[in-house]
């Protein structure tokens, strides 16, 4: 996936919400939004942040829909070449590592919370979240998703 423009790939699509669907037995999208038109409306008009990360050693997101970008405040180029650990403050690091070793034990999490910061270092929270592994239908794993549903301030 290194190199391509996922925002509205449909590989990519269907490795994000197809896993998903696996693992937790729900849609991420509306049944009628499935296709061309789901990859289209989950990148640009969703109502809540999608975020997806490789799964190299010092992971790095490969996917952020507009919402998320919007959160985050980075631009998709930017985006895609950060760490995802630079997405929560220095002290929320570790206990987010330790909580992505849930998910990798356990294949997902719902209700998750924490703090995260964005480019300009504003705080908020995220509450009743979804993260999840990223596995194609051959059980490969490719990295690590989240939706994030509610956000508050810090």
């Amino acid at each position: 996936m290194a190199g391509r423009d996922l925002r509205t790939d449909p590989d990519f699509f269907e490795l994000l919400v197809g896993s998903y669907y696996r693992l937790t037995g729900n849609l991420l999208i509306p049944n009628d939004l499935m296709g061309e038109r789901g990859t289209e409306w989950l990148y640009g008009s969703a109502p809540f942040s999608v975020v997806a990360h490789d799964s190299a050693p010092d992971p790095v997101f490969i996917y952020a829909n507009v919402a998320a970008q919007k959160l985050f405040g980075y631009e998709w180029d930017e985006f895609i070449t950060l760490p995802s650990r630079l997405s929560a403050e220095a002290r929320e690091r570790g206990e987010r590592e330790r909580f992505l070793e849930v998910v990798k034990r356990d294949g997902f999490v719902k209700g998750y919370g924490g703090i995260r910061v964005t480019k300009s270092g504003r705080c908020f929270r995220i509450q009743n979240a979804t993260v999840w592994q990223l596995t194609d239908q051959d059980g490969c794993f490719r990295g690590q998703a989240a939706m994030l549903p509610d956000i508050s301030a810090a």
